[in-house]
């Protein structure tokens, strides 16, 4: 077990108390704060790739070197944690999350490992138990493709209501995609919102039918908007209690900062008050989720870099253009293998995201769209590049393609080409390679899904990342997935696109900080930046890759100060 030379640990302080080993501190040397001594330490940084110790001073890091040459930062005062031999690395950086969701996830049914829809109606069932007739029933995280076996009778491996109707017959139901992108309603929740056999399918959405018409329960899209009266009366969740159940979770996982996918001005002033009084202990880096005339209006306002001692940062700007492959909602160049008379959901115009570019250029902002179908890829770096033409004055703009899933073999290399960050997500990879192959067809799945290493080998820019609460927010299940792309059956999903331990080492740290323009500050172990880091149970450079997943997070440290610690 890594030890700790202090009387006590106290998460979220510095720890200020005094060092059993007497150390004088090195002539006209100020002393360090905190040193991390006796371990392996992992910088990224190719100038001084590995190191023994480092050193903090206040929130920097001040010294990385053998164990002597930081022993001459620690004197009495300094609080030491003694490594044995373990692995320190930069602290990792979610790359693309729904930070309030992450919290929310938390206050609902949790589906996620559910193994069949009878398991989804049994906690429903007893869920109603411990409610009032009426109360809203909430829940987030199933997969029809993850059920074993699958329901009967079935719509695309989709179930009908009438088994969750029947548990539920005076509490809606609405259960939210493990992507995020459909909903399950039972019949009270689509009575109250006023769906029958005749109501349209929305722009951008679809409501599944039976033979005759008749909604299943299955709303995709935007069509989930349509249920929005179902919880009308419901107590909203306490955004404050997300954001604390939300921070918790990351740091226990070794996160030190999160690229937060999306959230409203009401969000971002919550986030910059947690900020001002003391409670956010992670870092934020946030784009902004509104409409075009909302942007117009207010959206240059809420413009800041650094906010806080680099805890708040709000410089992007997200849009969604397309849905999600499971639910079958990503905007394919060509129909679904395992749906011809499909090519997925456009859900937001290219002419309103093209709206959107102009505004984020003319603004300094970064764009960050959601595009997940080749499709949807290829529109979004059209849309990107009209804009950079249209502006040659306009440089290094970073601006960004969430989740980058499936893309057309010509589109490659226009992520190098034009500079735009492909932020991923390894950890769907092997989430959803179960169903790939059946969606898009053996060559277009071997040719553009998931290809991180063809995108690096152009040049392209890779980052890591989650998508929590669409899966766990641990980064080490990600990099497991991204070094791997091992399935839980053993296979593997083509293993030409794996990468190395370093390089998706470098896609949480370094790159991730690159997509964000925080490099400067973060993302590697070195003299000046952030002493934001994670310390590890294994050595996930070297180790078995099969051990990968069992490792644990000792500390996560932010700004010098341990935010989280496995003892405690």
């Amino acid at each position: 077990m890594v030890g700790m030379r202090t009387r006590s640990t106290l998460v979220g302080v510095y720890l200020s108390m005094t060092v059993i080993l007497s150390f004088g501190c090195g002539p006209g040397l100020e002393p360090a704060d905190l040193v991390l001594h006796n371990g392996k330490i992992v910088t990224v940084d190719d100038a001084n790739p590995e190191a023994q110790a480092l050193a903090v001073r206040g929130n920097e890091i001040v010294a990385v070197g053998t164990n002597d040459e930081v022993d001459a930062y620690r004197s009495e005062m300094t609080t030491v944690i003694d490594l044995d031999g373990r692995l320190a690395i930069p602290g990792f950086i979610e790359g693309h999350g729904h930070f309030l969701g992450v919290g929310n996830a938390q206050m609902q049914l949790r589906l996620m490992d559910t193994q069949n829809w009878e398991e989804v109606v049994s906690m429903v069932a007893a869920a109603v138990e411990q409610v009032e007739p009426g109360q809203l029933i909430r829940g987030r995280g199933w997969h029809q493709e993850k059920w074993d076996p699958l329901p009967e009778p079935n719509i695309e491996g989709f179930p009908f209501h009438d088994r969750l109707s029947e548990v539920s017959p005076d509490n809606p139901v609405l259960l939210t995609h493990a992507s995020g992108h459909a909903t399950f309603a039972n019949a009270r929740a689509m009575e109250m919102s006023g769906i029958t056999r005749n109501t349209p399918n929305p722009d951008g959405g679809e409501i599944l039918r039976d033979s005759r018409n008749n909604p299943i329960g299955v709303f995709r899209e935007t069509a989930s908007r349509l249920l929005s009266a179902a919880s009308a009366d419901a107590t909203p969740p306490d955004p404050r209690r997300q954001v604390e159940l939300a921070v918790a979770e990351a740091l226990s996982k070794g996160v030190t900062s999160f690229q937060d996918a999306g959230s409203s001005f009401e969000t971002v002033d919550l986030l910059k008050s947690m900020v001002d009084d003391g409670s956010l202990g992670i870092r934020l880096w946030v784009m902004l989720r509104e409409s075009n005339e909302a942007l117009a209006v207010r959206g240059a306002d809420y413009r800041m870099v650094g906010y806080g001692d680099n805890h708040l940062t709000v410089r992007a700007i997200k849009r969604s253009i397309d849905g999600a492959l499971g639910s079958r909602g990503a905007w394919l160049l060509e129909p679904y293998s395992d749906s011809p008379e499909s090519t997925g959901l456009n859900t937001t115009t290219p002419e309103s995201i093209g709206n959107t570019a102009a505004w984020a250029i003319a603004n300094d902002f970064q764009l960050c769209v959601h595009a997940i179908g080749d499709r949807a890829n290829r529109e979004t770096l059209d849309i990107f590049q009209r804009a950079f033409e249209a502006n040659p004055d306009k440089s290094d703009l970073r601006w960004r393609d969430e989740h980058t899933q499936h893309l057309h073999p010509d589109d490659i290399p226009r992520f190098a080409e034009l500079g735009v960050i492909a932020s991923m997500q390894g950890v769907h990879c092997t989430s959803d390679a179960p169903y790939v192959v059946a969606r898009l067809g053996e060559e277009r799945a071997e040719q553009g899904a998931y290809v991180w290493k063809t995108l690096l080998e152009t040049g392209a820019v890779v980052s890591n990342g989650t998508d929590a609460p669409v899966e766990d927010v641990s980064p080490l299940a990600s990099y497991y997935a991204t070094v791997s792309r091992k399935l839980a059956d053993g296979s593997v999903f083509y293993p030409d696109q794996r990468l190395s331990r370093l390089e998706a080492l470098q896609t949480y740290t370094i790159n991730a900080a690159f997509a964000a323009f925080e490099e400067d500050i973060k993302g590697s172990l070195s003299v000046g930046k952030l002493a934001d880091i994670t310390v590890l149970s294994k050595d996930v450079m070297t180790i078995s890759e099969d051990e990968i997943p069992s490792t644990e997070v000792l500390y996560t440290i932010v700004g010098g100060k341990v935010m989280y610690s496995q003892s405690n």
